[in-house]
């Protein structure tokens, strides 16, 4: 399988932010409004509110959790990044990513769990939840990596309130799967729609959050608007993006990227220094930005709070 990576992109390269910003999406929601639609999306101690792209999130809760680490610059964060759905190309997203609709947008829960099985409204799913800003890095197999100050909530809030039952081993997602509005899904790169799943205890763990925004504002479409998911400690490719279905499943699920190449992607996907993948090494990485390459570290820096979640278990067997 052939895998794109794009030249370093200098800053000089990069789009204004108001080329690239979804104009067609703002279109719709304006066209919500006019039927009765409810605009805007602030933060009040409580999500309360509608979401439309690149609205601003106001008063949120800065987390314990961030990393001291300085962000990448918005220019970097939504220029360069993996969106297959939108094409191989690590500009490809922010290029075509407008085309994707994403109002009205539900999630369906289902699964295991002793509620009944629902398709939940984006902002019913939200309200009863506080978002608060994170620095999360990203680290990509590509050896590359990014600070995000994602916004969002635990997912392990989210988990609880739809009450899983003991059978509930793992937590399935799945992608929006809209070819007409997301190009790369006319190709073969990978099998359609795209799914992912983490273990019950990492999805429980609070590092991991479900992510409505970034830098203060919703999600752009390339970044996985409205919903996806932020695991901080593993590769970027199992914080899925636009999240249409989250199950809660018994069996062990196989993720989009192990279906297609399971001698280079395992289930875990655990950022692991001392496990290259077999086309390149993963002991550095380049923070986009940077000119220097820097160590990787075991857990992408995360050893602390989530080493336990795998103890006994061999990390180069379980990837």
């Amino acid at each position: 399988m052939l895998i794109k990576q794009a030249p370093d992109i200098r800053s000089s390269e990069i789009t204004d932010e108001r080329l690239y910003r979804n104009r067609r999406q703002f279109i719709r929601a304006a066209s919500g409004a006019a039927v009765g639609a409810v605009a805007g999306a602030t933060v009040l101690g409580q999500y309360d509110g509608a979401l439309h792209a690149q609205e601003p999130i106001s008063d949120l809760r800065k987390s314990p959790l961030s990393t001291d680490e300085d962000p990448n610059s918005y220019e970097d964060i939504t220029s360069y990044n993996n969106f297959y759905e939108f094409g191989t190309d690590k500009g490809d997203p922010a290029r075509y990513a407008d085309e994707m609709t994403i109002a009205p947008w539900s999630v369906r829960i289902e699964g295991e769990m002793h509620t009944p099985a629902a398709d939940v409204d984006i902002d019913d799913l939200l309200r009863p939840h506080t978002l608060e800003e994170r620095i999360y890095r990203l680290r990509c197999v590509e050896a590359w990596s990014m600070v995000v100050p994602w916004v969002g909530f635990p997912l392990g809030d989210l988990i609880k309130r739809f009450e899983p039952t003991s059978k509930a081993k793992f937590v399935k997602f799945t992608t929006l799967h809209r070819p007409e509005e997301m190009r790369g899904q006319r190709s073969r790169v990978l099998q359609w729609p795209y799914v992912e799943a983490l273990r019950m205890d990492e999805a429980m763990h609070p590092l991991a959050i479900l992510a409505v925004g970034m830098y203060g504002k919703t999600l752009l479409n390339q970044q996985g608007a409205p919903l996806r998911l932020v695991v901080p400690w593993k590769y970027g490719f199992k914080s899925i993006k636009s999240i249409v279905k989250i199950e809660f499943v018994e069996d062990q699920p196989r993720n989009s990227w192990n279906i297609s190449a399971p001698n280079e992607y395992g289930f875990y996907s655990n950022v692991n220094p001392e496990v290259n993948h077999p086309r390149w090494s993963q002991a550095s990485e380049r923070r986009i930005g940077s000119f220097f390459r820097i160590r990787t570290q075991m857990f992408n820096g995360y050893a602390d709070q989530v080493a336990s979640l795998y103890d006994g278990m061999d990390l180069e067997r379980n990837f």
